[in-house]
Order: C-alpha cells, then sequence, then structure tokens
C-alpha cells in the first residue's frame, strides 16, 4: 500500500477526546475522503482546506463532535441540510455506519462528488438534490427524521425554518455552529417557539487547535405548521418574529 493522505494517529486521537472511538476500517475509509475531497477540489470548489492536518481537525473532528456526548440509537434516521462535500454527514457515516443518513445540498455537482466519495469507501447514503425549502414541504421528508443537523449554513434562526420541518416530533436539529451563539440563540427564540422547536441544550467548546464552536439542541416538541418553511426569498425578507 502507498502512503497514507492523512496521519489516521493523529484522526484516531483527536477523536477520541469527543467520546468517538474509530475502528481501523472507519480510519481507512477516512484517509480515502481526504484524499479525494483534495482532488476532486481541483475540478469542484469544495474546501478551502486541503491541508491534510487541517482536514483531520476543521472537517472530520469538527464534524464527528456531533457525538459528543449524544447517544444516537442504532439505525437513527438524519438528515444532513446543505451538507456541501459531504459534512457533517459522511463522518457521521464512517463512523456509525448503522446510521440512515440522507444527504441534501441544492448543488449537483457536489453531490455527484459525494455519491463517487460514497462509492468508493463502499457505504451508501440517500442523496437529495433539493433546496431545503422545497424538500421541507415535500411529504416523502417532513417530520420524517429522528435528527437533522447543517453545519454552519446560516444564522440560527433561518436555519431553524429550513431543518425543524425535517424532524419528526420527539427529534432533535442539531445545529452546528462556530464561536459564541449567544446572539443567534436570543434572535431564533421565538421563532424556534413557532416552529414547534425549543432548545434544551447547547455545547461551547474548543477543536484542538482552538478554534471555537458551539452545538445548540433544538429539541422537537410539536408539529411545525404547514406553511414553514416558506420561499428562502421570504425567509430572509421576513424573518420570523
Amino acid at each position: 500500500m502507498g502512503e497514507t493522505f492523512i496521519s489516521k494517529e493523529l484522526l484516531y486521537e483527536k477523536a477520541e477526546l469527543f467520546h468517538v472511538k474509530l475502528d481501523q476500517e472507519a480510519l481507512d475509509r477516512f484517509d480515502i475522503y481526504g484524499r479525494m475531497l483534495v482532488e476532486w477540489n481541483e475540478k469542484i470548489n469544495l474546501t478551502a482546506i486541503t491541508d491534510p492536518e487541517d482536514i483531520v481537525i476543521k472537517h472530520f473532528v469538527d464534524s464527528l463532535t456531533i457525538f459528543h456526548d449524544k447517544e444516537m440509537a442504532q439505525g437513527s434516521k438524519i438528515i444532513d441540510v446543505g451538507t456541501g462535500a459531504g459534512f457533517p454527514g459522511i463522518p457521521m457515516l464512517i463512523a456509525r455506519p448503522d446510521l440512515q443518513i440522507t444527504l441534501l445540498d441544492s448543488t449537483m455537482k457536489k453531490l455527484n462528488v459525494i455519491s463517487d466519495i460514497l462509492d468508493e469507501i463502499g457505504l451508501s447514503a440517500e442523496i437529495i438534490h433539493s433546496r431545503a425549502e422545497e424538500a421541507g414541504q415535500n411529504a416523502g421528508f417532513r417530520e420524517k427524521f429522528d435528527y437533522a443537523t447543517a453545519r454552519a449554513v446560516s444564522n440560527l434562526r433561518d436555519l431553524c425554518e429550513y431543518c425543524l420541518p425535517f424532524v419528526k416530533v420527539g427529534g432533535e436539529f442539531i445545529a452546528m455552529k462556530s464561536a459564541k451563539a449567544e446572539e443567534e440563540i436570543s434572535e431564533a427564540k421565538a421563532a424556534i417557539k413557532v416552529l414547534g422547536g425549543k432548545i434544551t441544550d447547547k455545547k461551547p467548546f474548543e477543536l484542538p487547535g482552538g478554534d471555537e464552536r458551539t452545538i445548540i439542541y433544538v429539541k422537537k416538541i410539536s408539529t411545525t405548521p404547514s406553511k414553514y418553511p416558506r420561499p428562502s426569498a421570504k425567509i430572509a425578507k421576513n424573518p420570523i418574529k
């Protein structure tokens, strides 16, 4: 075998800090993922992060922090909204192949890359080419998931309108945000209530290397009214207050 692309030792050690244990097969899959990400990035703009060590920390470990102190039942259904280059959905699937992962994005080129990566690492996920606000109104996806997640896509208030409609009552939206999120939480409270959610917890922490992160947990306590999510232009122009 040739040289590995990433440091598997670094990934194993740093993932363990967040109580995620990766076996050899998972580490091998992450290595393929990292290499393919950089190769594809030369043809299509996927990420500004291309250094192997940065990929390990800022993409892979960052994605795996979703499991930190969060017990997801075997076979849980999860939708990754605005997955981009597959974060956090593909790292979640590599660490927990039992999960039923749906990867949603509006950019077909990125989804083609994701499909290629999944084929290469021997895992499968549902891939949906759609805007979040359209998929959220589709009966096939609406309130069908145990968890929805999104990684640094938009402000929390708008993100909840995009993501909470996918979550079944009793499920959870897990928002992966950078740095301190107090202002976003304060702005989002009214919208979260209207959408049928309730913030139950938030976890601020630092990635190895010092980048600040906050994970916000929004429990789905009642059905989202059918008018939500609205078209993105309306969300931007008239946010829920």
